[in-house]
């Protein structure tokens, strides 16, 4: 029996022939290529790594995208209104920066009117010196030229790439954010987003909870070019193909799209210009409202003298026979006379590499396929003028998110009483929501299946309702993403917030989405720092709404209820990349969100509770004023007198015991002390040392004991004590995960309760007693 596939509003077309009306200039795309595919081999005999295999089996590709379908600008590496090609398949960057490199020194002998002026906007031959090289690279020829030190996998350190991919998968979600984000702000003429992936890149799960999204959500402006060579690092048939099943998956390329909504053009042998530019444009002319892909039959490492999965990340060594051979195409007889070493000294390899270089120029200079080519580019600025984008009307803004964040003046809309009860996930959602009205609509939300529960639904409050479709619901400010898919949103969301016009935000538990999302926040905070090369300015923020944070998620039990979630995020990024908030009140949300926001990281990530909370009455209760909490850590209640000591509180469940039970218990018995609480480890980290050590005195540090909510790697910092480390409470105190129930039994069950934590903080100084 067989099965049809169910109605699509997709179609699949075969490119059996080139069209009709192709241009002459089909010769010159093949001597170029010819010149990209030796190229990359230099790239890889100098370095003796890199990823050779899948740079080359791509190269007509990119070569056809590059100079025919593309209306970019050469001079404008940071135009929003161009067409934009993502490395998703990250590992193919040698084949980018040969790509990039070769395109910048025909522009430059023939049309050096495109170029940029400023060199970090372009990527010359002379950087190619710096391919796998660190920044600190000493040799001679590196740091005359000022060559730029190229990341393994691409970042936007080098100009043209928005993102930073190569992590299983993740570019394909973060590609698609990015065409989301030029989707959404400018309407109809969007640009186009073209994405180069593998179909082993295809097979990581987050990589199909995205591609449901493109094709749910009519994401046109999407094009995903498959270099399918069928080889990966362990496989050459890596996934069903006619009758021979994959040792991988059991679907082919096409068939994967075509399943979801996606148009599916099949080009037979990727090799042929012809089929090539023919499929590309037929891409372009498709306008049916779904995202297209165009699978292209290719062999990597094709003519490199080592083909399928062993090209993938090997190739010749250096300077063997068979690296002259890859030269020989270009060189003739000539190959043998290129420069030779034997890999022993670094200077002696970068000498042989820029004089290999330098030969490559001397037969561009006078290579008819130049100027050629270089008018190519030409046509594609002068179409991209020609366009005339411009943003949409009603266009959001996304810089009237900060400057209505402002920590210290809550909006009446926000404003909470003594009294007053709500969730912090319900403060943060309103906060969002207010945000998103101030702004017109720059926040772009998305759950797991969990919209109303997290309550990030609130973002999207006075927005048409449901989830954003290009075409038939493009005002709707939440997106779905394949359902239960933290993973694929946080990629999808990240690159959303990469395009610079939008913030993206993604909610679920904390104990699935902090894990879950890391690794595309990662990628989103080196994106921002890297992106400081070629575009410099502030961070682009990117949202982890943590969700049902910790121990008073316990009716789910301890699968859900998760206080290790805090420790996967915070102080865990590079200073001033990232930003966790732990407030312990509704009051505290809006001046930790704001304080969050005026600091422009690339990643903030609230850790809020689930249930209802009382906003307490700090006057009466002699404790800090809310606002405080945009400190980071903030003195909540000072000792009357001299301190028997201090306590570090951290996260809302144990404060709000504390508070409320613990403090009487301690007052009954006539101890004394100064208490803190901790909000952000990270806003904290933005103060001045002065003003530290104001807030949170060395000396306190070290005769203090913990309460927190979470691990204890996530307070250590604040208890340098060696007793006070020890007596520090945590939820697993007692040696074992929590069980299920009502919060505030969990909280019991793991003795920081108000007893749990009196009888805590009695042993405490009953130790330090003992020690005087």
């Amino acid at each position: 029996m067989s099965r049809m596939f169910g109605p699509r509003r997709a179609t699949w077309r075969e490119v059996p022939e080139p069209a009709e009306d192709l241009s002459a200039d089909l010769a010159a795309m093949e001597r170029f290529n010819t010149v990209y595919r030796a190229l990359c081999a230099v790239l890889f005999n100098f370095a003796q790594s890199g990823h050779p295999g899948g740079s080359v089996s791509s190269g007509h590709i990119v070569t056809g995208l590059l100079f025919d379908g593309m209306d970019y600008d050469m001079g404008d590496p940071n135009r929003t209104d161009q067409d934009l090609l993502s490395y998703s398949a990250g590992h193919k960057a040698l084949g980018l920066y040969a790509m990039w490199a070769l395109r910048d020194e025909i522009t430059r002998i023939a049309r050096p009117d495109l170029l940029p002026e400023a060199i970090n906007l372009r990527l010359r031959f002379e950087d190619l010196l710096g391919f796998r090289r660190n920044v600190t690279q000493p040799t001679p020829l590196f740091r005359s030229f000022n060559s730029k030190a190229l990341d393994g996998h691409p970042t936007p350190a080098t100009p043209f790439v928005k993102l930073s991919t190569g992590a299983s998968g993740i570019g394909v979600g973060s590609s698609l954010g990015l065409a989301m984000g030029a989707a959404d702000a400018f309407g109809g003429d969007a640009p186009w987003v073209h994405l180069l992936e593998g179909e082993g890149g295809l097979t990581p799960g987050r990589v199909a909870e995205a591609v449901a999204f493109a094709g749910t959500s009519g994401l046109s402006n999407a094009v995903i070019h498959v270099d399918w060579n069928q080889s990966s690092i362990d496989s050459d048939a890596v996934t069903r193909e006619g009758d021979q099943p994959g040792e991988y998956v059991q679907w082919d390329p096409c068939e994967f799209f075509y399943l979801h909504d996606w148009n599916v053009i099949h080009v037979p042998d990727g090799f042929d210009f012809g089929l090539v530019l023919t499929a590309q444009r037929m891409a372009a002319e498709t306008d049916n409202g779904q995202p297209t892909a165009i699978v292209y039959r290719t062999t990597k490492g094709w003519q490199y003298g080592i083909e399928g999965r062993k090209s993938h990340g090997g190739g010749h060594g250096m300077c063997s026979d068979a690296y002259y051979e890859t030269q020989r195409p270009l060189f003739g007889d000539d190959a043998d006379s290129l420069p030779r070493t034997d890999g022993s000294d670094a200077v002696a390899i970068e000498a042989a590499q820029w004089a290999t270089l330098e030969r490559y120029r001397a037969i561009l200079e006078s290579d008819e396929m130049v100027p050629v080519m270089a008018d190519r580019l030409a046509q594609a600025r002068d179409r991209l003028e020609g366009r005339a984008r411009t943003l949409r009307d009603g266009v959001p803004t996304l810089d009237r998110v900060f400057a209505s964040a402002n920590p210290a003046v809550v909006p009446d809309a926000l404003a909470v009483k003594p009294g007053d009860k709500i969730a912090l996930r319900q403060a943060l959602g309103q906060i969002l929501g207010y945000l998103n009205q101030e702004s017109g609509g720059a926040i772009l939300v998305g759950a797991a299946d969990l919209l109303g529960s997290t309550a990030i639904s609130d973002a999207s409050a006075g927005f048409p309702a449901g989830f954003y479709h290009r075409t038939s619901n493009p005002g709707a400010r939440s997106i779905t993403v394949g359902g239960i898919c933290e993973d694929g949103l946080s990629c999808v969301l990240s690159g959303v917030s990469a395009f610079g016009t939008h913030l993206g935000a993604v909610a679920s538990y904390g104990a699935f989405l902090a894990p879950l999302g890391h690794i595309p926040a990662r990628l989103h905070a080196i994106g921002n720092q890297m992106r400081q090369e070629t575009e410099p300015g502030p961070y682009r923020p990117f949202m982890l709404v943590c969700a049902h944070a910790g121990m008073k998620t316990g009716e789910d039990g301890p699968t859900h209820a998760d206080p290790q979630a805090l420790q996967v995020v915070q102080e865990n990024f590079v200073p001033g990349t990232a930003i966790t908030l732990t407030p312990w009140e509704p009051a505290e949300v809006w001046p930790l969100v704001a304080a969050a926001l005026q600091a422009r990281p690339a990643v903030i990530a609230p850790f809020v509770t689930r249930p209802g909370e009382t906003v307490p009455d700090r006057a009466a209760l002699g404790l800090a004023p809310a606002s405080a909490a945009s400190q980071g850590i903030y003195k909540l209640r000072s000792a009357s007198g001299t301190p028997d000591a201090s306590v570090v509180l951290q996260g809302s469940a144990v404060t709000y015991a504390f508070v409320d039970e613990t403090l009487p218990l301690l007052e009954d018995a006539g101890i004394d002390l100064d208490v803190y609480l901790v909000t952000s480890a990270e806003l904290f980290d933005q103060l001045s040392v002065a003003e530290q050590r104001a807030i949170f005195p060395v000396e306190a540090s070290l005769h203090a004991i913990g309460i927190t909510d979470f691990t204890l790697p996530t307070i250590f910092r604040w208890i340098r004590g060696e007793r006070g480390r020890a007596h520090t409470m945590y939820p697993f105190q007692k040696g074992h995960y929590l069980s299920s129930g009502v919060g505030d039994m969990v909280v019991h069950e793991a003795g920081l309760d108000g007893e749990g934590q009196a009888a805590g903080i009695k042993a405490y100084l009953d130790a330090l007693a003992a020690v005087t």
